[in-house]
């Protein structure tokens, strides 16, 4: 439960809604209890056919007689300790101190209904009638206001749930926008959306549960076991014999219910990962007939959440009967206890004393509502559980990832950098995803500034790995990457990124306008600016022409709207407007049409200029671009030169530049 902890101190962060909250359910308990309490007068009332104040007054008479009576016997033992031989004194005292136990009970009590006969007297009509139509007009008004405070609590809990949800869905946003690439492949996108979605959800169910009825339904409780005490507490005390089995059952039940609702939690990841997959990959399975796979795939990971739901469906089940058992076992020993008190006009029960004076039958049956009033949050109290459960399971699932660290991060004392000018350095860089199966080894390469290089290699070789490492997506096992002479690990990744324009294979353009898209490369950026970087990039004619709304066009989930050649020249708009000080492409005209790859070769031939540039290719058209040509195998550089000295001496480069030369023949 530390983790469920930690989101409710998120929650206390709202500690005036808490606050009032909790206040709203002291008056909703308080009106609980006493909407039940007017069951007394009303017994007294309409069972005697009698006004309160009549009531009041027999009350007083008969507290009267009983501390008259217990001064004579108290007066009369006294006397008897004068005369009687010291060995008998010791039990003559004891006489004496209970005679004045209730002397002073009955005292009491004659002063107390002496309080309640003024406000009777002033504020009660004197007809039997009457006064039982404004208890119950009380009643009413009571139960209006109770109503009115209980929707407030009800509004003021959802409120603190929501916004403790909201602040840990930010948390869990930011956190997970700083883990580096190799969090993300660990975990999978359809987790991350289940934890975020599904997951934070139950922890907010979880807040409104303990806001709301773990404090209310255990206020109600109090405030009748409070009255309950008041008329007579050793009764209430032997009726809840049976309540620490109960709870002790319960508590095995509720560790049973957190393991379950984790295995279910887990469950619904998968059935997340299975959507996504095949809305993500929906052509492809329509392509290859797939559909029924697909279903039978979604049936089984169904059929499992829905036995472990089922599986918790029966512990959250066994609760209520537990909860029964013990409502009923206290409501049944009150029965017969009390019952027996009254029956008998007896203050004790096997020997122990269970009150001062005989219970009136209105007493008992006010003790009676008490503990029903009892059962009904009790049995509310049951179904907490569950949802506590879950929620602490749920909160177990995102701190889990929220509190992982980025395994990329920037240094405690970064070094400052300025704009790329001299040179960047692979120094023996070695590099793995697993220990077993090392992807680079002993990579060194100087690029000097403004140099255009291009990497190629078979797939598999490490190219894009090498890459990324420039921006610092991973960070090399072994050796180091210098830019100008410094360490890129010893520089913010604010301060590095900034200086890196990146286009890839697969071109990512977010469900927004065309304006943004390029814009997200330098959010300042004006309009002005946009049009020409798009300009540059050979993208304004067509999205003043092709497109109905110009830049204002919405370009769809993943730029689904657009052809792959306008979403690669988009792209690379994004990267001009940035004016990187380097310039990374890689694969960035592998899936593109040939007039889409010759206007980008436009482009590139200026931009490049006055920038480093790396680029990750195999088409020759691109390679024309390249001062040097880095051939990789294995994870190894085994050649570096321009394409005529590698098409003269390596093997490798010469059969990889055959194999393209036929594709595009």
């Amino acid at each position: 439960m530390s983790n469920f902890a930690r989101t409710v101190r998120l929650a206390l962060r709202y500690y005036w809604t808490v606050v009032a909250a909790f206040l709203c359910s002291m008056v909703v308990a308080v009106l609980w209890s006493g909407n039940i309490t007017v069951l007394y007068p009303l017994v007294e009332v309409v069972g005697k056919n009698q006004t309160l104040s009549q009531w009041a007054n027999e009350s007083i008479d008969d507290a009267q007689q009983a501390a008259d009576k217990a001064r004579a016997a108290q007066e009369e033992t006294a006397r008897q300790i004068a005369a009687a031989p010291a060995a008998e004194v010791p039990a003559l005292e004891r006489n004496r101190d209970a005679a004045t136990a209730r002397l002073e009970s009955a005292e009491a009590e004659v002063a107390r209904y002496q309080g309640f006969k003024v406000w009777i007297d002033g504020y009660l009509p004197d007809d039997p009638f009457h006064t039982l139509a404004v208890i119950v007009g009380l009643l009413l008004v009571a139960t209006v206001i109770k109503d009115g405070f209980l929707t407030l609590s009800l509004f003021l809990v959802d409120r603190v749930a929501q916004l403790a949800v909201f602040d840990l869905r930010k948390q869990f946003y930011r956190r997970t926008l700083r883990l580096d690439l190799a969090s993300f492949g660990e975990t999978g996108t359809a987790d991350l959306l289940s934890r975020f979605t599904n997951d934070a959800e139950s922890v907010g169910g979880g807040l409104q549960t303990l806001f709301g009825r773990a404090i209310r339904e255990p206020l109600k409780m109090i405030g009748c076991l409070a009255v309950a005490a008041y008329i007579c507490w050793q009764l209430l005390v032997l009726s809840l014999i049976v309540a620490p089995v109960a709870g002790y059952l319960i508590g095995l039940l509720a560790k049973t219910l957190r393991r379950a609702n984790r295995k279910a939690l887990e469950e619904m990841s998968s059935l997340y990962a299975i959507l996504v997959e095949s809305f993500g990959g929906i052509k492809v399975v329509k392509a290859f007939t797939m559909e029924r796979y697909e279903r039978r795939r979604f049936h089984d990971t169904s059929k499992k959440c829905y036995r472990k739901s089922m599986r918790i469906a029966l512990f959250d089940g066994l609760i209520n009967p537990v909860t029964e058992f013990m409502g009923m076992s206290m409501i049944s020993m009150a029965i017969l206890f009390g019952a027996y008190l009254v029956m008998t006009r007896q203050t004790h029960l096997m020997g122990i004393k269970m009150c001062d004076r005989p219970l009136s039958l209105s007493a008992l049956l006010v003790f009676y509502g008490m503990l029903a009033g009892v059962s009904d949050p009790a049995r509310r109290l049951a179904e907490v559980f569950n949802r506590l459960q879950r929620a602490a399971a749920a909160a177990d699932r995102v701190y889990q990832l929220l509190d992982r660290e980025p395994t990329v991060c920037d240094p405690p004392q970064p070094k400052p950098l300025a704009r790329h000018h001299r040179d960047l350095v692979f120094e023996g860089v070695s590099f793995h995803y697993t220990p077993d199966q090392p992807v680079l080894e002993g990579i060194d390469l100087r690029i000097p500034f403004g140099e255009t290089l291009a990497i190629v290699g078979p797939n598999g070789c490490g190219k894009s790995t090498l890459a990324n490492l420039i921006s610092r997506f991973y960070d090399p096992v072994q050796g180091r990457i210098v830019l100008d002479g410094t360490d890129l690990r010893d520089v913010r990744l604010q301060d590095l990124r900034s200086q890196i324009g990146l286009v890839t294979q697969e071109t990512l353009l977010f469900d927004d306008t065309v304006l943004n898209n390029i814009r997200y490369g330098r959010p300042q950026a004006t309009r002005e600016q946009v049009i020409e970087a798009a300009q540059q990039a050979h993208a304004h004619k067509f999205i003043e022409q092709k497109l109905e709304r110009g830049y204002q066009t919405v370009v769809g989930q993943g730029g689904g709207r657009l052809s792959g050649g306008q979403r690669q020249r988009i792209a690379l708009a994004r990267a001009i407007l940035r004016d990187p000080a380097i310039l990374i492409l890689d694969e960035a005209t592998s899936q593109i049409d040939l007039e889409s790859e010759q206007l980008i070769q436009k482009v590139l031939e200026t931009f490049i200029r006055h920038r480093t540039a790396v680029i990750v290719t195999h088409r020759l058209a691109t390679l024309a671009l390249a001062d040097r040509i880095v051939v990789m195998h294995a994870g190894r550089i085994i050649d570096l030169g321009t394409h005529d000295q590698l098409m003269a001496r390596c093997d490798v480069y010469r059969r990889l530049h055959q194999i393209q030369f036929k594709e595009t023949a």
